[in-house]
């Protein structure tokens, strides 16, 4: 099994361009400790501590719609509830911990602890 690097995803409102094409159906990598990194050089967060988020988003998302690229103007236009969504998806794909579920054995009643696959495994 390859590691997984890239998840799907799907915005709840979705990005409307100029022509007003709604776009929801997206695409965002893991970050690595230099993305997380550069944005406290920009000033723009240190201006703003809460423009980090928009310059994150804009580096790992790797595509959204037909959008040719995801820029921190594209972050910014964003309705709250697909930041809401990106933020917490942010989250679920970059932390270590793998959430769990209690399972039983259906044949001898053994009741174990199953990890689920990270988000776009299912």
């Amino acid at each position: 099994m390859a590691f997984q690097t890239e998840f799907e995803f799907t915005l709840p409102r979705g990005y409307v361009d100029e022509q007003g094409t709604v776009h929801t159906r997206g695409a965002m990598r893991l970050a690595t400790a230099l993305d997380e990194i550069t944005p406290l050089r920009d000033p723009r967060v240190r201006n703003n501590e809460a423009y980090l988020v928009v310059l994150l988003l804009a580096q790992v998302i790797r595509r959204l719609g037909t959008l040719p690229a995801v820029t921190p103007a594209v972050i910014e236009k964003l309705y709250a509830a697909d930041m809401a969504y990106l933020q917490d998806f942010y989250r679920q794909i970059n932390d270590v911990t793998m959430p769990t579920i209690e399972a039983v054995c259906p044949n001898c009643g053994h009741t174990f602890e199953v990890e689920l696959p990270p988000p776009g495994e299912l």
